[in-house]
């Protein structure tokens, strides 16, 4: 009798099994992992605009009174003025803060 190589169908269903099994136990830790991610570039973003202020304070005498100002000048890109989770950076009191 002449043995056929290849796999059942029962041993593509445990791998296919497995397989799934996998990726539903590590996709809710990606999305945790993206949320931090996105957390610090956020936090990191604040905090450059915040150094692009003082910059701008030393510069003109001035403290800026929003993001525009800051953009127009070229302190900062027009890209910089939204975090990467969407959040909008706006100047308040002389300080970068991060608001939906």
């Amino acid at each position: 009798m002449k043995h056929k190589k290849g796999f059942t169908i029962l041993e593509m269903i445990i791998v296919l099994t497995i397989i799934a099994l996998i990726f539903l136990l590590t996709i809710p830790n990606i999305q945790q992992k993206k949320e931090v991610i996105d957390n610090k570039g956020c936090e990191a973003l604040v905090e450059v605009v915040n150094a692009q202020i003082l910059l701008y304070e030393i510069e003109t005498l001035e403290t800026p009174s929003s993001m525009q100002q800051l953009i127009s000048k070229g302190y900062v890109k027009e890209s910089q003025a939204r975090c990467p989770d969407g959040e909008k950076i706006t100047i308040v009191g002389g300080e970068a803060k991060a608001s939906k």
